[in-house]
């Protein structure tokens, strides 16, 4: 497919969507509570993004015509669940939960990719600290996003900040975004300075690195979504969509 570059007027609509997309995870953060269930989460993600103008980019979509379509609008993804978990009435929020919200936007035909690491009620030390560097090892990776600059250097940031402290997940990237929820170039949350594709002004970008309180290994479940920590550690997830520019990345996804 190629990298597709994105006019002023493209980013001026994302700008707007990055908006609404911040708006409903600040609003997930204080409605989710303990003891609710994962599709309430969902379905209150609907309703807002909704009043706010905008669509669930996620509802109904699939990467390629050999996935069957993804039945909710929020992956919503507890503990060892690293990424994509299908929210149901059965999943109950706990005390201690570190739960990760991934949340698409479409607005005006173009998308915004965005995802939090929430804590709930008395989470442990250790979870603690890795919700903190989850936040750190992206806005390392943001910071190295830059025009002349590869995306072996976003990888590297993170890789380089995480220091072998937690699994750092090899199998899953961020990725191109904006024209379609999942565009090149594939950006992988480790790699070596320089190498890579060359960022340039007009790039929109989802960086989301992903660290594990054990082993880096994940497994694939059957709904062909779900990806969790292979040895049952907890995971965080975050991510935001970013845009290249001469002044350096502009954070689309935050208000």
């Amino acid at each position: 497919m190629g990298i597709i570059l994105k006019t002023r007027e493209q980013i001026e609509i994302l700008r707007k969507a990055g908006k609404i997309h911040a708006r409903v995870l600040d609003h997930l953060e204080k409605f989710i509570k303990i003891g609710m269930s994962a599709i309430e989460l969902n379905n209150e993600a609907d309703r807002y993004v909704m009043e706010l103008g905008g669509k669930p980019a996620f509802l109904n979509y699939r990467p390629d015509k050999s996935y069957p379509r993804y039945p909710a609008s929020l992956c919503v993804s507890i503990n060892e669940i690293i990424v994509h978990g299908i929210p149901t009435k059965d999943i109950i929020f706990k005390d201690g939960d570190l739960v990760s919200i991934d949340f698409g936007v479409e607005y005006n035909g173009l998308f915004t990719d965005s995802a939090r690491t929430i804590m709930l009620g008395n989470v442990s030390k250790e979870k603690r600290q890795l919700v903190y560097d989850i936040y750190e090892a992206l806005s390392r990776g943001i910071d190295a996003a830059r025009v002349g600059n590869t995306i072996g250097d976003i990888g590297y940031a993170i890789e380089l900040f995480n220091n072998k402290k937690y699994g750092n997940v090899r199998e899953l990237s961020g990725h191109g975004v904006g024209v379609k929820i999942h565009e090149d170039p594939y950006i992988p949350n480790y790699g070596k300075k320089g190498e890579g594709e060359k960022l340039v002004e007009g790039m929109v970008i989802a960086i989301e690195p992903m660290f594990n309180l054990g082993r880096s290994d994940v497994i694939f479940h059957d709904d062909m979504y779900t990806v969790s920590t292979a040895d049952g550690s907890c995971s965080a997830h975050v991510e935001h969509t970013i845009s290249i520019t001469k002044d350096g990345p502009e954070i689309l996804t935050e208000l």
